[in-house]
């Protein structure tokens, strides 16, 4: 079949977690207006399905499955200080995490070439036992961990550009050495993880790498990231898949006012991802909805990134092939890692 898949469904603009809330269905409505008023070539629409509890409990304990459950048909239930459900919150939880286990799945058996999983709510921040940052269910940890187990994969590489440090996919695979995990991310900001101390424990030591970064970075700034750390870490590494948290609040115009991305610089981030999926893991690369607050931002983001995954323009390829100075933040992450990789 081929093509990239595109997991979206109306159950997911039925998480409400309330008005004043910047985790909005408005991301999503956005967002759907642009895929039925452009017909973009090469996308595959993928509908969800739930994610079983055994799916869910491969990363988050029973009793968080529980507590999560719980919420369901309560009008509103706050979980923390800004994670908060709505009736239809848990429902929505478990199509987020199946969808994605889905997409996932018709990537590894061929009938994608990859796919971008336009779900809420978002996961990253979702710890084993806790729910956070906006976050229900780990929903790249718990596809990452199905691949894993059920589908025999051993080495797996997640990329994390949200503007916030990803602690609960961390902390799920920090002793594993079959995950690694990148993350670029404002720092110190919420949820105050993130640090170049932090890299791994046990086994899993190296297979963490955090690029903790001062505010209002740029596209190139990030994009000789990619250059300079995660694709020759990645080469190294050759996972058998690669997943993306895709957060588009690191870009200029969103509220949480942090970096300065455009839509080109998330182009090009993806399209080194693409690029190296295409080399290493038969163009294995799915993406999942993480941050992104500015409606319109984030919808010219992710048209530029869907560009890329189906080949309609050259998005993102002259910037990904420019001779970009290496920043301060690149030296530092070297030092910490030489023991594990050499680039």
């Amino acid at each position: 079949m081929g093509g990239t898949g595109i997991v979206r469904s109306e159950l997911f603009l039925e998480h409400n977690p309330g008005a004043w809330h910047p985790e909005s269905p408005h991301r999503l409505l956005y967002l759907h207006a642009f895929l039925d008023n452009h017909n973009m070539p090469g996308l595959v629409l993928i509908p969800p399905r739930p994610a079983t509890q055994e799916e869910i409990s491969l990363i988050h304990r029973t009793s968080h499955f529980e507590r999560i459950a719980q919420t369901a048909q309560q009008a509103q239930c706050y979980l923390d200080a800004d994670t908060q459900t709505c009736a239809r919150s848990f429902e929505a939880a478990l199509y987020a995490a199946g969808g994605l286990i889905t997409l996932v799945e018709k990537v590894l058996d061929g009938d994608l070439d990859n796919g971008f999983a336009m779900v809420r709510p978002p996961g990253h921040h979702a710890e084993s036992n806790q729910a956070m940052g906006f976050c229900l269910f780990n929903n790249i940890a718990i596809a990452a961990a199905w691949a894993l187990e059920k589908r025999g994969l051993s080495r797996i590489l997640i990329v994390d550009w949200d503007l916030h440090h990803g602690n609960g996919t961390q902390n799920a695979f920090y002793a594993d050495p079959r995950v690694l995990y990148i993350s670029t991310h404002l720092f110190p900001f919420y949820p105050g993880s993130g640090s170049l101390s932090e890299y791994g424990r046990e086994m899993g030591k190296g297979f963490t790498i955090n690029i903790p970064m001062p505010s209002r970075r740029t596209d190139k700034d990030y994009v000789a990231i990619f250059q300079k750390v995660v694709r020759p870490v990645a080469y190294e590494f050759r996972p058998e898949l690669i997943l993306v948290s895709a957060g588009f609040d690191t870009h200029v115009a969103d509220p949480m006012q942090g970096m300065s991305l455009t839509s080109e610089g998330f182009a090009a981030m993806t399209y080194i991802l693409k690029k190296t999926a295409e080399d290493l893991c038969q163009a294995r690369l799915v993406l999942t909805l993480e941050g992104g607050y500015d409606y319109e931002a984030q919808t010219r983001s992710v048209a530029k990134v869907l560009e890329v995954l189906t080949g309609t323009t050259d998005a993102g390829k002259e910037l990904a092939l420019s001779d970009l100075p290496e920043p301060e933040i690149v030296a530092k992450v070297r030092k910490v890692h030489k023991n594990f990789w050499n680039f």
